[in-house]
């Protein structure tokens, strides 16, 4: 049963115990809303019997009192006990929710987020999330809990008198089916609402990230028109959601007030046929008006539970994701990084590496070079592990790196890209991101290295300053800086590096490299680049054309032979003789 609560709920195992502890102590809370209508039921008993015995009314007064008072206390008792159980259990299970996402998300390959959205995944880890919080404190247990209760009211009031049941009873299954019979228009209109929803979000962070693109193309009251239309259109489909929830609930809930109806007209009937005794009429009156109210929330949480639904497939449409795995322990016999005969794509039938082979080997510097969209990046990346490879293998050291756990595969890889990513936080804790429990000392040692110390200490506040979200307060050379910095403190035996010294200028470019020779030495070096006289220097080169490998071997060696790695340097020194002039 937990197993089914797991999967159906996207669930925690300790989540689904608690959901059934939660249900069964609302059950007893329902069942515990009887007691007042008993106590009232006695008390009219014996005020009735002592008018016809001609006994007093206060007879046993405190009888009643103090039963009623134990009653008020035991009620208290089991909601506070229903409280703990249901939004105390609901508040951790929704931190282990969130948790679990990010764990999940953690240890996925990269391929997955290239095929979502951004903005989707946000909408999962904070809207859908704040849904199902609200679904298991309010629904669910509720839900299951007067479902449970009714049968067992019902059997009891079947007990007492069939007839005055089945006017009770009559409409709860009519009102259910009523509600659940729209599940499907409530499922259609639930799933517009969420992708109207997701279109704003695109929109707006859209928006945010090309701001300065928007602004110098003049395009802000286009963008604005394009905003409101897509808000526009989630407005008039929430209202639609909204409505066909509304309708049919509401409907539900009218047509179980014509069971009290019934009720009284049958009740009355018995009476006058002396069928029926007014205490037992009083108790299905009663009755029927306390058990209305929890169906009428049942009637509620169907509803609620059917768009809900949606974010749970979400979710756990991220939960089943297959996540990397290997094993924890890595013990390569050296740094070689071999390519043997590797193919990948990124979806099927889009492939961006056909058939790739070549090594990179300890203590040499292999760059690869091509076209743009030739597959350098893809290559670079699948050596740490960020894809797995569609055929073929990669490995270091002779292991197969899709072996090893990709978290204890990179303490073996400092990476330098183009695409900088610093975080919301100090000039020293961005670079200490290269090897925790780094001293301070040793962060500005490799600020040094990497030619950051000369900018950091014209910042406000040096090493202890705040560069805003991805170091928004930096220039572009300076962000790759702090990247490079990164990397020596890590000071890892394999190095990969993707147009590091693209974003800076000729006099820091030298210096960086100058640093980053001390770096290499004695390393496995795997380096894209686009400028000729970058590559100059490396031992081996890997043409990369069309996602095959078109050339390899030494510069000389490539250059005598002619084919793509000539032409593009010879290009390269033509292009460096153009200036510009009218």
């Amino acid at each position: 049963m937990t197993k089914k609560l797991q999967h159906l709920f996207a669930l925690s195992e300790k989540g689904a115990k608690d959901l059934v502890k939660a249900v069964i102590w609302c059950f007893v809370c329902n069942l515990s809303l009887m007691f007042p209508v008993g106590i009232v039921l006695f008390t009219v008993k014996h005020l009735l019997d002592s008018m016809e015995n001609g006994g007093s009314p206060v007879d046993g007064f405190w009888i009643y009192t103090g039963s009623g008072a134990a009653v008020l206390i035991l009620l208290f008792l089991l909601h506070w006990f229903q409280y703990a159980s249901l939004y105390l259990a609901t508040y951790k299970e929704s931190a282990n929710r969130r948790v679990s996402l990010a764990e999940t998300l953690r240890r996925l390959p990269l391929s997955f987020f290239g095929n979502r959205d951004l903005s989707d995944l946000t909408s999962t880890m904070i809207a859908d999330c704040s849904s199902l919080d609200q679904m298991f404190s309010h629904y669910v247990p509720q839900l299951f809990a007067s479902i449970f209760s009714t049968l067992v009211i019902g059997a009891a009031m079947f007990f007492c008198n069939w007839r005055m049941a089945l006017a009770v009873l009559w409409v709860v299954p009519v009102a259910i089916l009523l509600t659940a019979g729209s599940r499907k228009i409530q499922d259609s209109f639930g799933t517009k609402n969420i992708l109207n929803k997701r279109a704003v979000t695109d929109c707006i962070q859209e928006g945010l990230e090309t701001v300065r693109d928007i602004k110098a193309c003049s395009r802000q009251d286009a963008y604005m028109k394009n905003l409101e239309e897509k808000l526009a259109v989630m407005e008039k489909g929430s209202i639609h959601s909204e409505l066909a929830t509304g309708v049919f609930v509401c409907s539900a809930q009218a047509l179980l007030r014509l069971g009290l109806a019934t009720t009284i007209l049958t009740g009355g009937a018995l009476l006058a046929e002396r069928e029926l005794s007014f205490l037992y009429f009083l108790g299905f009156l009663f009755a029927a008006a306390r058990l209305y109210d929890p169906l009428g929330l049942v009637l509620q949480n169907i509803a609620a539970t059917f768009s809900t639904k949606l974010q749970i497939e979400r979710m756990r449409s991220i939960l089943e994701q297959p996540v990397q795995e290997g094993a924890k322990e890595f013990i390569p016999e050296n740094y070689d990084i071999t390519f043997d005969h590797v193919s990948f794509a990124y979806r099927e039938g889009d492939g961006v590496l056909e058939d790739v082979s070549f090594t990179a080997r300890q203590g040499e510097v292999t760059a690869l070079i091509g076209p743009s969209g030739g597959g350098k990046s893809t290559a670079c990346r699948l050596a740490a592990r960020f894809w797995d490879v569609t055929k073929g293998k990669v490995t270091l050291g002779g292991v197969d790196v899709s072996t090893v756990e990709p978290e204890t595969l990179l303490k073996y890889y400092s990476m330098v890209f183009q695409d900088v990513v610093l975080f919301r936080d100090t000039v020293m804790e961005n670079i200490r991101l290269g090897r925790r429990g780094a001293s301070d000392e040793e962060v500005i040692a490799a600020a040094k290295a990497a030619r950051c110390d000369e900018f950091i200490q014209k910042l406000p506040e040096g090493y202890q300053t705040m560069i805003g979200e991805n170091g928004s307060t930096l220039s572009g050379g300076e962000r790759q800086r702090i990247s490079i910095a990164r990397a020596l403190l890590k000071d890892a035996p394999v190095i990969l590096l993707d147009e590091a010294t693209a974003s800076l200028d000729v006099e820091n470019e030298s210096a960086v490299q100058e640093a980053l020779s001390n770096l290499l030495q004695g390393r496995t070096v795997l380096v894209i680049a686009h400028r000729m006289r970058t590559v100059a220097g490396a031992d081996h080169i890997v043409v990369l054309e069309n996602g095959r490998v078109a050339q390899q071997g030494t510069p000389e060696a490539l250059i005598r032979q002619g084919g793509l790695y000539r032409r593009m340097a010879e290009l390269q020194r033509e292009t460096a003789q153009w200036k510009l002039g009218i």
